[in-house]
């Protein structure tokens, strides 16, 4: 696997590109001397959770014949303090699973990916964060 991470001006904007020529924007905010036009380095890791549980629990529910209408997943997460590197303390995910599946199966299903199988989750939990969820039903 290889990403490639390319200046794109004379602050801190940068884009990263993958193997397939795939990108996305990341940058620094405001106060950090960037103008907050692209994720931070620290976004991106949330979003990177969310998005490898979300297919980890689609994949889930399709081997069992059920097929979510939608599925959002906000997550917010605490960082440590007054440390060089502030890594993140407490992550809490919030599933939002629209359409004809039963509540246990999507809890399940989430438990199985925050737990086993997604692979950024497993790495927070590593480098020592504590991972919460929970599961909402519309």
């Amino acid at each position: 696997m290889r990403v490639d991470v390319t200046r794109r001006n004379d602050r801190f904007l940068l884009e990263a590109k993958n193997e397939a020529g795939n990108t996305f924007i990341l940058d620094n905010s405001p106060d950090g001397g960037g103008d907050g036009a692209g994720f931070r380095p620290m976004q991106s890791l949330l979003a990177a959770m969310a998005a490898c549980s979300s297919m980890d629990v689609i994949s889930i529910l399709k081997k069992q014949k059920l097929e979510p209408f939608g599925l959002t997943v906000s997550v917010e997460g605490e960082r440590e303090t007054g440390k060089e590197a502030n890594l993140w303390k407490t992550v809490h995910a919030t599933f939002i699973v629209t359409g004809n599946v039963p509540k246990e199966k999507a809890e399940r299903a989430v438990q199985l990916s925050l737990e086993k199988y997604c692979s950024v989750s497993m790495t927070l939990r590593a480098a020592g964060a504590a991972i919460t969820y929970d599961v909402v039903m519309r």
